[in-house]
């Protein structure tokens, strides 16, 4: 097996791991909101602020990887 076929692998492992722990926190927050409809409009701005953070830190990581 490659190098780069190990990394691959990684990779993988790491995007799948990034996906279930996503899924759960999406469903943790979803059973939040039904119990505590109060917190419904917070869990939201929360959310916004997240999906912000995460998608500066990808162009971040996109320049990163153009100045190699």
């Amino acid at each position: 097996m490659t190098r780069n076929a190990e990394h691959r692998e990684l990779r993988t492992l790491v995007l799948l791991l990034a996906t279930a722990v996503g899924l759960l926190t999406t469903a943790g927050v979803v059973c939040l909101t039904f119990a505590y409809p109060r917190l419904a409009e917070p869990l939201a701005v929360g959310a916004a602020v997240l999906t912000c953070l995460a998608g500066l830190v990808r162009l971040v990581v996109k320049e990163g990887g153009r100045r190699r």
